[in-house]
């Protein structure tokens, strides 16, 4: 039975995304415009993102660091490129207590100016290098039009930012942290992504070339997931990062950064979550396993807690519902906030020496022994789950994935049933700016598919230069 609080996700998809968000306690509007409250079942989720992250980005080898939130403006404006893109943005102290500042400060949007300040202090021989510090924060954007989780005012996320003393270990550093992120979607959250690199339009403001990791939603509409940028030595010459190299001169030093956000909650809500509520993959829910025990009988809660033991020195994190509410509504509760598995056990399975067993991805229920290796049994179960829900999502995808040099199919896609659409393009900014005008179509990210002779720009029939894949986007 379908949940009635929630708008069906094919007649509504807006709605369904925030009837979501409202009952699964997630988030919260507040009276600050613009921003939400993280109730402590998303602040969970985030939570366990970070968690698991961390340890990635620790395993290459990065330290994390915390930097100021307020910038001063003329620290902002040492790289142009930056500060004119992030311009509309940028949200700017300007009294302190009761007296006008002598020089504004900008709330921090993004931090390539703290980090460069700090390393133009801290980096002077080749020996000092690489630097790879990671900062886990958040920022502030003036957004115009805000939704919870995929573009609000304030959001949480991590930076990292490194520093290294040739281009080539730079680079090889931008596509490890894209790999990073890469590994973390797809076996962590259960989303299929694609990687390329953004067109010069697209790319990241002050950098040479950016990274991107896209998602395509439910809907067909494409998130944004991750970025990786190679600046090159822009931001080291305008910071003066320079350091004296092994043949004792003096030389620039080169940098990236790398990000994710917490609309990577929204992405995993838009591609698994149903219309009774959301879905979790079991590699990332802060909940994975809820008992309920039905009835007041002492061996139904003998066994509970017996599991609950098994379970958590299995490290799986379980937890028994005893609270005095019907088991109904009990399953209904645990079915919205996305619990991967439920595990019941009733008087009457009891006495047949069976529990049951219910999976929150299919919604399916099975019986099992109660006297099953229960740690093995769930373990098994949850890595089916996590399995179903990627090949479900790259099978969505997949049927949302087109391929045409057709403007007339590009625009009749968009109207009908958007997604992923591989075109050619002849690197023109014209050409991707006309693109725009259909339905708001952007390019994704250029692939590293080979161009063949013959192959023509899907906007001007010119010869192409590269594979792009377009769509729209949150």
């Amino acid at each position: 039975m379908k949940n009635k609080a929630i708008t069906s996700r094919d007649v509504d998809f807006a709605k369904w995304y925030t009837d979501i968000v409202r009952c699964a306690k997630l988030a919260e509007y507040s009276n600050t415009k613009g921003c939400v409250i993280l109730e402590p079942n998303g602040y969970a989720i985030w939570e366990k993102i970070q968690s698991v992250l961390d340890k990635m980005f620790k395993k290459t080898g990065h330290q994390n660091i915390y930097m100021p939130m307020l910038i001063p403006e003329n620290l902002l404006k040492k790289e142009g490129e930056l500060v004119e893109g992030f311009a509309p943005e940028c949200a700017w102290v300007t009294v302190g207590g009761q007296n006008v500042l002598d020089e504004r400060l900008a709330i921090r949007p993004t931090s390539e100016t703290l980090f460069s300040d700090y390393y133009s202090l801290k980096v002077k021989s080749y020996r000092d290098l690489p630097k790879l510090y990671n900062q886990w924060c958040s920022v502030l954007r003036w957004e115009k039009e805000t939704r919870p989780f995929l573009r609000t005012r304030e959001f949480l996320w991590q930076e990292g930012h490194t520093v290294h003393a040739t281009s080539e270990e730079a680079e090889a550093e931008t596509l490890r942290m894209l790999n990073v992120y890469k590994e973390f979607f797809e076996k962590y959250l259960a989303i299929p992504v694609i990687l390329g690199k953004k067109t010069e339009k697209e790319k990241f403001a002050g950098a040479e070339y950016t990274y991107t990791v896209e998602a395509l939603m439910y809907n067909g509409v494409s998130l944004q997931s991750a970025t990786s940028h190679y600046f090159g030595q822009k931001f080291a010459k305008a910071y003066g990062i320079k350091f004296l190299n092994k043949d004792n001169e003096w030389e620039y030093a080169y940098q990236t950064s790398w990000g994710c956000s917490t609309r990577m909650i929204g992405g995993l809500i838009m591609v698994h979550s149903d219309d009774n509520g959301l879905v979790l993959p079991p590699n990332i829910a802060p909940k994975q396993v809820v008992i309920v025990p039905i009835g007041e009988d002492e061996n139904v809660k003998q066994l509970a807690n017996k599991y609950l033991g098994l379970l958590t020195d299995a490290n799986i994190c379980a937890f028994i519902d005893d609270s005095n509410r019907s088991p109904g509504f009990k399953f209904a509760e645990h079915e919205v906030n996305g619990i991967p598995v439920r595990i019941e056990i009733g008087v009457r399975d009891l006495e047949k020496g069976e529990v049951t067993l219910a999976r929150r991805d299919t919604r399916e229920k099975t019986n099992v022994k109660a006297d099953c290796d229960i740690v093995k049994t769930v373990k098994n179960l949850m890595q089916d789950i996590q399995d179903n829900l990627y090949d479900r999502a790259l099978k969505r995808r997949n049927l949302l994935t087109y391929r045409t040099d057709d403007l007339k199919e590009v625009e009749n896609i968009i109207k009908t049933k958007p997604g992923f659409i591989y075109a050619h393009w002849c690197g023109d900014e014209a050409c991707e700016l006309k693109m725009k005008e259909i339905g708001g179509i952007k390019s994704r990210c250029i692939t590293d598919e080979q161009v063949h002779d013959g192959d023509k720009c899907v906007v001007c029939h010119k010869p192409a230069k590269y594979m792009v894949v377009w769509g729209t986007q949150y």
